[in-house]
Order: C-alpha cells, then sequence, then structure tokens
C-alpha cells in the first residue's frame, strides 16, 4: 500500500511536533451491536460512516464495499480517497470541516504524536477484540489509539515468463530463478538483461525509478528502510535519534542498479510517475518493479496473470541475504475521530467490525483488495504476492521488519528523494544523499522531540 505522510495545521500541532507522517488503513465494525465507549452514548443507526481513504488503488473496492454496507443497514457511509500524494493536505483540511472524516489513519508511533487529542480509545470496542494479536494495537498509556487493519509485502516484483527466457537464453549466467539469492546475483541478471534488452525484447531491466511524488516513497521510504532495518538489527535497537549510515553504501548499491538497468535515463526521473513504472511492467516492457502487495490489483486487471509473477527480497548486500525474506509488516493503523458526534462514532465502530466479521467484508477485503487482515475472521487472500511471503517464511526465510514508522518526518524523506534524484540526474553526489539521511535524521528528529 502506499505510504504518505501529513500534518495538522499549525492550530491543531502538537507543542514541539513540526512534521509526522502517517498511513491509510482500514479497520471495521459490527453492524449488530457494538460494545464501545462511545457507542454507549451513541445510536449507531442514527449516525453515519466518513472514511477518508489513502489507497486510490483500492477506491473503488472501497466504494463497492461502502454501498453494499448502506444496502445492508441502511446506514451512510462515505468514502473520499485523496488524490496521489495528497493525502496529507487532504486529511489536514477535512480535519478542519464541520462533517469531518469520521475514520482516518497514522502510520504507527510517531504519526500517534500528531493526532493523538483526535483519536478514541478502541480498547473496549469490538474490533480490538477481534485482533488476532495485541501487537497489531496501537497502545500508550494504558489506551489503544489504532489498529492495524493490513499486514502488507513488499520486495521486487518480476515477470516470470521474460525472466525465465533470460534464464533460457545462451547469454545467461543463472540458469534458474531461484539462484538470485544475493545482491551479487541479482545485479549479474539486471546487467545481462540490460545488455541484451533488444534480445529480449525488454526495454530495460526495471522499471522507471520515478521520483514524481506519486513513486518517490518507494525509494526514499520503502528502499531507505533496508539500510536502517540493517543498522537497527546491528545496533539491537528499534528507533534511535541519530541514525549512523552504516549501511548507505549499500543503499547506494541497489540505488545505481535501479538507475542504471532501467527503461529510462536517469535524469529523467524526476518527472517518471507511479504510472509510468506500472505500464512498463504490465506491458512487458521490464522485467523488475520495486513494488508491495498493494500492487496485485492492478497488475491484475491489466491483464497479469498470477503464474506470471513473482517477488525477491530487496537484496542490498548486507546480511544473510540467502535467508532474507520479504519486506513484510504494517503501518497503517486506523483511528476513529473522537471529535465525531457519538452516533457518529459508533456508527463507525460498526462498520469497521462489520468489515472484518462478515462475509461480504472479509471476502471485499481478501479478494477484491488483496489485503492480509489481523483479524480472527480474515478469509485467506488471494493475492499472489502474499502467498509468495508465506511461502519463504515458512521455508525458514527472515522477513525484513518495516522500520520506515521510525523515519523522524516527511521533511527527512524529502530530504532524502532531493537528493537521490539529483544524484541520479548528475546534479548532486552521493555524499549529498548520505548527509540528508544522516544530518536530516538528527535535524530532524530534534525538531519533532524537542
Amino acid at each position: 500500500m502506499k505510504k504518505s505522510t501529513f500534518k495538522r495545521a499549525a492550530a491543531l500541532a502538537v507543542a514541539g511536533m513540526m512534521t509526522a507522517t502517517a498511513l491509510v488503513g482500514c479497520g471495521e465494525a459490527s453492524s449488530s451491536s457494538a460494545k464501545d465507549d462511545s457507542s454507549a452514548a451513541g445510536n449507531a443507526k442514527n449516525g453515519k460512516v466518513y472514511y477518508l481513504n489513502f489507497k486510490p488503488e483500492q477506491d473503488k473496492a472501497w466504494q463497492a464495499l461502502a454501498k453494499k454496507y448502506k444496502e445492508e443497514t441502511g446506514v451512510d457511509v462515505t468514502v473520499k480517497t485523496a488524490a496521489e500524494g495528497t493525502y496529507e493536505s487532504t486529511l489536514t483540511a477535512e480535519m478542519d470541516k464541520d462533517n469531518a472524516p469520521t475514520l482516518f489513519q497514522v502510520n504507527g508511533p510517531v504519526g500517534l504524536k500528531n493526532w493523538k487529542d483526535y483519536c478514541a480509545d478502541l480498547s473496549s470496542s469490538d474490533i480490538y477484540k477481534q485482533l488476532t494479536s495485541k501487537d497489531y494495537a496501537l497502545e500508550e498509556d494504558g489506551k489503544v489509539y489504532g489498529i492495524a487493519y493490513v499486514i502488507e509485502t513488499y520486495g521486487i516484483i518480476y515477470n516470470k515468463t521474460l525472466l525465465q527466457k533470460y534464464c533460457d537464453s545462451d547469454f545467461a549466467s543463472v540458469k534458474k530463478i531461484e539462484d538470485i539469492n544475493s545482491f551479487d546475483k541479482l545485479k549479474t541478471v539486471a546487467d545481462e538483461i540490460q545488455k541484451n534488452k533488444d534480445k529480449l525484447g525488454v526495454k530495460g531491466a526495471f522499471t522507471s525509478a520515478g521520483m514524481d511524488s506519486s513513486s518517490d516513497w518507494r525509494f526514499k521510504t520503502h528502499l531507505a528502510n533496508l539500510p536502517i532495518y540493517f543498522e537497527y538489527k546491528d545496533r539491537g535497537i528499534t528507533s534511535t535519534d541519530a541514525i549512523e549510515g552504516k549501511y548507505l553504501d549499500n543503499y547506494k548499491k541497489i540505488w545505481d542498479l535501479y538507475i542504471t538497468d532501467s527503461t529510462c535515463d536517469p535524469a529523467d526521473l524526476a518527472s517518471k510517475k507511479g504510472t509510468d513504472a506500472e505500464t512498463e511492467f504490465t506491458s512487458g516492457e521490464a522485467v523488475f518493479f520495486q513494488n508491495g502487495s498493494w500492487e496485485y490489483s492492478t497488475v491484475t486487471e491489466a491483464g497479469m496473470k498470477d503464474d506470471e509473477l513473482g517477488m525477491l527480497p530487496i537484496y542490498i548486500g548486507a546480511g544473510d541475504e540467502a535467508n532474507q525474506g520479504l519486506c513484510t509488516g504494517s503501518e497503517n493503523y486506523w483511528c476513529v475521530n473522537n471529535k465525531a458526534s457519538a452516533d457518529d462514532q459508533a456508527a463507525t465502530l460498526e462498520f469497521m467490525n462489520w468489515c472484518v466479521t462478515s462475509e461480504t467484508g472479509t471476502k471485499a477485503l481478501a479478494d477484491d483488495m488483496g489485503f492480509v487482515i489481523p483479524f480472527k475472521d480474515a478469509k485467506e487472500a488471494t493475492n499472489v504476492f502474499v502467498k509468495i511471503d508465506k511461502e519463504l517464511t515458512a521455508a525458514g526465510k527472515t522477513p525484513v521488519s518495516w522500520n520506515f514508522t521510525t523515519m523522524p518526518s516527511e521533511d527527512w524523506k524529502n530530504g532524502v528523494g532531493t537528493a537521490l534524484t539529483q544524484y541520479a540526474a548528475g546534479t548532486g553526489d552521493w555524499d549529498a544523499v548520505k548527509t540528508a539521511f544522516v544530518q536530516g535524521w538528527k535535524t530532524e528528529y530534534a525538531k519533532a522531540n524537542g
């Protein structure tokens, strides 16, 4: 699922908190009964739901599910989807209105700092009781402020048909897809595909690493997670006020591979969009495409079949690569607006629980949206990328945890993104990326934490 961040207006900001990251999530509650603090004071049948959705790729599915809920219960559910890269400004604007969202998202502890005053306590809610593990709840001071609604996976998606065509060629050094289990092997394959792209009928090994706002999160956030993950692992920590940048040379290696063995000139990346990469991949112009399980509906709707799709771990030449898994986790915490009326809060909680317990809701989340949800009544997802993650984990591979929720601010991400773009275009050097990553982290952390 695609990530975004948002700031509250100055009048709403937590003292000392300059920026905060957040993500879209979803969650759900029971249409028959709600045993929540708010529902005790409110009547769900008299309320309404306003869900501010982050994910454009799931907009149709959410609109359809809202319509079904209305037909079944008579309760109005409005779903508004923020345009790509605008969730921050959209949420801030919507929260200032009389009819503000009753359901919104934060990305974890960092995002919660900025929106905690707007989050209802969900500790007595039905949806909290439906979680398969309390680890999926965002808790603080004995209260539950958010509930993760989806577990997601990302890595390097590949076109299995094209990659097998490479393996079968006379110029291939790697003859089996399963032998691609390290950065060195990945680089060998990508270099040879790029060199022989005309023979394979492609434009490049990798899709364009677009640094437009619709795509840059894949690299300034998701790819940047890898050097953070390995550093945290080495240091035995889960967050820090000062990143050391021990694995930034590895970050450079994978970024260089993405922008060199690509469908476009590195100088063009500033204007390349997420849809450009999607089109390049689904049309067979590229073999590899860094993205996640949320992309499943997009590539299959474009005509690709499950047996044409695979996903590799993002290898950067660090750690035990032979036993590395995909990047799996959640930063999508659903929050209920405690400023909404008691009736609207009750209605929202019932809608949430219905989504994760009813046949209609769980089927939509699994089949239409491709979600893996951490709730007891979850339907097994048909998403092929989710299945690959489960297979790798069952085979003893270690998933790479999501540590980008500890990134200090959106400004930090933007600083790294700008430096990556300038480096790719040849107008900046890698030292600027290091400075943005290390010094920028220290500066932004201090701003956010006083």
